[in-house]
């Protein structure tokens, strides 16, 4: 499956963990779930214009929540940790 790489990235993925690794140049995203490595480097350098120097990858299993008496199962995700080149920022991260 060929994806374009504005459809690899869904959403930038901002926590605590991840807010506190942007000083080591690292960004998380939540990408397509058939996307590779490669896709997502090329889809954040378009998106960003930056240099991408490597890409950590985890699935993420859906969890089970309640509501009520009923129990219901969130989706499964894919999850990107990108780290930069020494130097890049994303500069829409800044001040979140």
């Amino acid at each position: 499956m060929d994806l374009h790489p504005l459809e690899v990235l869904r959403r930038p993925v901002i926590t605590e963990k991840y807010t506190a690794l942007q000083d080591q140049s690292k960004y998380a995203f939540e990408v397509h779930r058939k996307a590779n490595k490669k896709q997502i480097r090329e889809a954040v350098e378009i998106a960003f214009r930056v240099r991408v120097s490597s890409v950590n990858v985890m699935n993420v299993k859906g969890k089970t929540r309640r509501a009520g008496l009923k129990t219901y199962q969130t989706k499964p995700w894919k999850k990107a940790v990108v780290t930069l080149q020494a130097g890049e920022r994303i500069e829409v991260f800044e001040g979140v």
